[in-house]
């Protein structure tokens, strides 16, 4: 599924990033590689705002629907 749709608070983990080479490239580098945890602090009208590494991103629609996640399994 992609970022987009994560919950508001939800801890996920990047599965893959769709996209050319150079969109790829570009989010690698901010910090969002396969199998890393992010979480959706606040959704805007225009995107997301995510926990990635030690910072806060904020990520437009399209960029965020190329993010393909999965939502953590939370044990009890």
């Amino acid at each position: 599924m992609p970022l987009l749709f994560a919950q508001i608070g939800e801890e996920v983990q990047i599965v893959n990033i769709a996209g050319s080479s150079e969109i790829k490239h570009h989010l690698e580098e901010i910090g969002f590689n396969e199998g890393e945890l992010t979480t959706v602090i606040q959704k805007i009208a225009t995107g997301v705002i995510v926990k990635a590494k030690n910072g806060r991103i904020a990520l437009d629609r399209t960029m965020a629907s190329k993010i393909r996640i999965r939502p953590l399994v939370k044990s009890n």
